[in-house]
């Protein structure tokens, strides 16, 4: 009879200073919730630029990058968009030796992703629109956007990102050229 109140003794202990740790961690954890939801991306690059303006995310651009862990060997930069303003169209001018698109919602999600294989001639030429923008450009395509990449995201708001690849140092100012010189731009349709 002594052992098994020892043993219920024991256990009741466990149980509750388990309890007592779960209750501590979240806290803590509730307490740490606005900390780290103001540094997303979408934060990060509202502070940085306006909406549809290109923002370099390496360091290369001068000063601290706008979101860290970004490889060394792929320079990057984005742009934050709202489709309900209308259509986004991206395009940067130029040939280099390897770059990728990421269409992302305001949360960070990843919506859809294409690289120069995908385009026509490698060069950098794409739409982002929802399904029933989509719907209204289908009715009568533009001539300009007849070479586009067609992007249909079911979100309001997004981050568009470029991401190009810098096999050595001759190629930086290629690139840098390359991702300087690309273009966010609302059109209206």
């Amino acid at each position: 009879m002594r052992s098994s109140y020892a043993t219920l003794r024991k256990l009741l202990h466990a149980v509750l200073l388990g309890l007592l740790g779960a209750g501590i961690v979240h806290i803590v954890v509730l307490l740490l919730v606005p900390e780290f939801s103001e540094r997303d991306a979408w934060s990060r690059l509202s502070t940085a630029s306006d909406l549809y303006r290109m923002t370099r995310l390496d360091a290369e651009a001068g000063g601290a990058p706008v979101v860290k862990s970004v490889d060394p060997l792929f320079y990057a930069t984005a742009c934050r968009f709202d489709l309900g303003e209308g259509l986004v169209r991206i395009k940067a001018p130029g040939h280099v030796p390897f770059w990728s698109v990421s269409v992302y919602d305001r949360s960070g999600h990843n919506i859809y992703s294409f690289n120069d294989h995908t385009a026509n001639d490698g060069v950098l030429d794409a739409v982002v629109l929802t399904p029933a923008q989509m719907i209204d450009v289908r009715k009568d395509l533009p001539e300009d956007l007849q070479g586009a990449i067609f992007v249909e995201a079911p979100i309001e708001e997004g981050i568009f990102v470029i991401r190009t690849f810098v096999p050595d140092d001759s190629w930086k100012p290629i690139v840098s050229s390359f991702l300087e010189k690309s273009s966010c731009e609302l059109q209206d349709f």
